[in-house]
This record gives structure tokens, C-alpha cells and sequence, in this order.
């Protein structure tokens, strides 16, 4: 079997690159080793109830008129009608440094604006220097990396603030320890708190459903259980791929969007092992009876916090670090209301990967680690939400070993490699990495990564 191109990994990079491809050519096919799309941000069945997984909210929001923003780009891009997806903005999100600060923000960036002269009065013309600074900053060209926190702190003097702008940032995209890329920073900080975050007005199956549909009537096609063995490649070309099955399909372009070391991994060679800290995570999600919304936060959607004197964000000592993480309450947006009878807590901390994995081969073990981690985790997201266990009809967990199950990520990092090949050129004529380790952050992000790959390297020869 031949193809035009090639797309390895159904997630919405993935997605957003067959989509555009599909918009000019014929035989354009998405191949995705699991049984549904979404990768990262997918769902799935219990007790006949749809969960969300990654999920919490999308960044980059932007009003129909801003022409030039993201979001914008990538619906033109992509042939897509801001209508048919629907956007419930955020009602506000906070960051919360327990017995020390918080700060609100929401979609309006004059509200952050205001918070900083109210809580740091003594560093808000720093702030503003600081912001003007990353207007005027372009953090899409390919330079060695600059430390964020060094740059902020160049800016900003008093350092429980520079800790609390770096910390949702970190957890909604950074691949490094207690740092991360100024480039990505830029992209984060516009993302997060001068554009904000929405979420579609269904369910990520509403989503996903509708981008197949759209790549499908395009022309486009998409395969499931139908996982990369092997990347063919012949004079720096390369040719196709063998899948699991023993199947070889030939291409003339190949886009892959599984990760960098991933993808190395598949072309064949010797193995490597990789020598990158990568962070992973833990997330619990839990359904708790409609009563007990009351009793909760109804003016939050996310809360970044931090409980330790210190913020760290790096791997921790032991399976799970609960001093910092988010807490997320999906269903406080902009017209959207909780179930009939349940409402939903999401909570995630960083993991260790390695800990989990020893424990991995002892299933009684490992599910008890689990049960344990929700319990401690409730407990600390009650001490900053209030009281919702009592109510609690289901639950579930997520582990770095899960993420690696069904994402193929090394280590179950969600955030890749901390070397990111921002234009995309892993050294082959017509192979061109997307997604996550390509640079771009957050759903918009990775689904932009997608299209500007396409834009940049094969539509102009295909």
C-alpha cells in the first residue's frame, strides 16, 4: 500500500497535521496504535459514565475579532467554524501559595494586571517592565536554551512572585526542573494569562469526533490499532513504515508526532537510553454526589498551589509530591453546570517514574499505591477546597506507568524531552517531527505544532 504522507500518532497534533494535509492532497492516512483518537487528552467508560482524560482546560483563548491570535490561526488553518466547537471561558483560576499569596486571573489580563499592584504593589512597574519585554520577545526561532527563571529574576526582585507566575506554567508545560525554556515561557505566559483558557462546550469524544469527521470528509483516513514497528528509510529518505501487524505502507512524506526520542527509537539503530530527567504525574479524577457542589468553590476553575515553604518542581523523592500540583473544577466555566447527579474534582502532582515502576509487576501492590495516592491527594485538596469525599461515587487514578501504557511516552512524561526541536528537522528530506517535543505547548500549541510543520516542510514540496 502506498500513500501521499504518512501521520504517526492520532492524538491532536497528529490530527491537526492530517486534517491540513488532507485540506490539498489525496491519500493522506493517521495512524494510531490505540482504539480512539486523543493521545494525551482522550476518554473513556465507567459505570456507562464518559471520563475525561488531560483535559482540564485549553489555553490560548481568543475572541472571534482578534484575527491574528492562535486559536484564530489555527480554525482558519484547519477549516474549522469557531460554532461548531463552542468555547465556555473559565470563570477565574487562582494561584495559591498557602500562608503566603494568591494571585486570580482569568481571560481578562487587566484583572492579572490589577492582582499584581494589589498583592505586589512594590513590584508591579518590574511587571510591567517584565511583560513588555515578552511582548516584544519572538519565541519561535531555534536558539540554545535560556533560563526563564533567570531572565524573570533579572525583572522581577522579590522571588515568592517569580515562583508563583513560573508555577502554572510549569504545570501546564514545562519538561524541565524548577525551570523552563524562556522561548516556551513566552508562549506559556501569553497563553495562560493574556489570552486564557476556555474548554469545548461538549466532551473531548464531541471533539474528537468531530476532527475525524472533518479529516474523514476531506478526504483524509485514519486507522486504528495500527501502532509503527519500524520507520523504512533509504538515502536520508523516508520510504514508509512496518507496522505491528508486519504491514508495510510506502509514503513520500512522513510526519511523526510521538515524541523525538520515540521516534528515534522506531528508525531502526541501537537503542539508547535516555539520559533526560523527565517529570511525570499523577491525576485523580473524582465523581462526587451533586449535593456537595454547594460546599464548593463556585467562582474557581483551576487552582495552581503550593503548600511547602518552597516551591519545587522537580521529580520528587518518593512515588508522589502533594505539597504543589493543580485541582481543577471542569465544571466551573462559563455556561456550563455540573452533571444531574455528580460534580468532579481533578487533581494532579508530580510522580516518579522510576518508583512506580518497581512496584509495577506486583499488581496488588501497585493498585493499593494508587488507592493510597487518591486518598492523600483528597485530603489535600479538601484542606484547600473544602470537604467532597463523603459524596464520592467513583474514582480513578492515573500513573506515569498509565501515561506510558497509552501514550508510548518514555517515562510517561507528559511534557516529552526537555530538548525540544523547535523547527521540527530530525535530519531526513521528507520526516519531520510534531507535537510535543517539537515545541509548542498546551492543546492549541500542539494542534498549531501540527499545521505549521505541514506549512513549513511538505506542503511547498509535496
Amino acid at each position: 500500500m502506498h500513500v501521499k504522507a504518512l501521520v504517526i500518532g492520532g492524538g491532536l497534533s497528529g490530527l491537526a497535521a492530517a486534517i491540513r494535509l488532507a485540506r490539498f492532497h489525496d491519500g493522506i492516512l493517521l495512524l494510531e496504535k490505540h482504539s480512539r483518537p486523543g493521545g494525551l487528552n482522550s476518554y473513556y467508560y465507567r459505570n456507562n459514565r464518559l471520563i475525561e482524560t488531560g483535559l482540564h482546560a485549553i489555553t490560548n483563548y481568543a475572541a472571534k475579532t482578534d484575527k491574528k491570535a492562535p486559536l484564530n490561526r489555527l480554525l482558519r488553518q484547519l477549516k474549522i467554524k469557531r460554532d461548531r466547537i463552542g468555547f465556555q471561558q473559565q470563570i477565574r483560576s487562582e494561584i495559591c501559595f498557602q500562608g503566603q499569596e494568591s494571585l486570580f486571573f482569568s481571560n481578562d489580563f487587566e484583572e492579572f494586571l490589577d492582582e499584581i499592584q494589589a498583592k505586589f504593589h512594590q513590584q508591579a512597574q518590574s511587571f510591567a517592565r517584565l511583560v513588555s519585554y515578552i511582548d516584544s520577545f519572538n519565541p519561535f526561532t531555534r536558539s540554545p536554551f535560556l533560563s526563564a527563571r533567570q531572565i524573570i529574576s533579572g525583572y522581577i526582585g522579590n522571588p515568592l512572585l517569580v515562583d508563583m507566575l513560573l508555577c502554572p506554567l510549569f504545570y501546564y508545560g514545562s519538561s524541565w526542573e524548577d525551570d523552563m525554556d524562556f522561548k516556551q515561557f513566552v508562549i506559556m505566559f501569553r497563553s495562560i494569562y493574556q489570552e486564557g483558557m476556555f474548554r469545548p462546550a461538549g466532551t473531548i469524544k464531541d471533539l474528537l469526533d468531530y476532527l475525524v469527521s472533518h479529516l474523514q470528509n476531506l478526504g483524509g483516513s485514519i486507522r486504528y490499532q495500527a501502532g509503527v514497528k519500524r520507520i523504512l528509510t533509504k538515502n536520508n529518505t523516508a520510504t514508509g513504515v512496518i507496522l505491528s501487524s508486519g504491514e508495510e505502507i510506502s509514503c513520500d512524506f512522513l510526519i511523526s508526532t510521538i515524541g523525538s526520542e520515540e521516534t528515534t527509537d522506531i528508525l531502526g539503530g541501537e537503542k539508547k537510553q535516555s539520559a533526560d530527567r523527565r517529570l511525570g504525574f499523577v491525576e485523580n479524577i473524582f465523581l462526587t454526589r451533586s449535593q456537595e457542589q454547594d460546599l464548593l468553590p463556585s467562582d474557581k476553575t483551576c487552582i495552581f498551589f503550593n503548600t511547602a515553604d518552597t516551591f519545587r518542581f522537580q521529580k520528587p523523592t518518593n512515588y508522589v509530591d502533594l505539597t504543589s500540583g493543580v485541582i481543577c473544577l471542569p465544571y466551573n466555566f462559563h455556561n456550563r453546570s455540573a452533571a444531574d447527579d455528580f460534580i468532579e474534582v481533578r487533581t494532579t502532582h508530580l510522580a516518579n517514574y522510576g518508583l512506580w515502576n518497581k512496584v509495577s509487576d506486583d499488581k496488588t501492590a501497585y493498585l493499593s499505591l494508587k488507592k493510597e495516592t487518591a486518598v492523600l491527594s483528597c485530603a489535600q485538596a479538601e484542606s484547600i477546597i473544602g470537604k467532597f469525599s463523603p459524596g464520592i461515587i467513583f474514582q480513578d487514578s492515573f500513573t506515569p506507568l498509565t501515561i506510558k501504557r497509552f501514550t508510548g511516552k518514555i517515562e510517561g512524561a507528559i511534557y516529552g524531552s526537555p530538548n525540544k526541536v523547535n523547527d521540527g528537522d530530525i535530519g531526513f528530506d521528507n520526516l519531520f517531527l510534531a507535537g510535543t517535543d517539537q515545541g509548542f505547548l498546551g492543546i492549541v500549541g500542539a494542534m498549531l505544532s501540527g499545521v505549521s510543520m505541514v506549512n513549513m516542510h511538505i506542503l511547498p514540496k509535496i
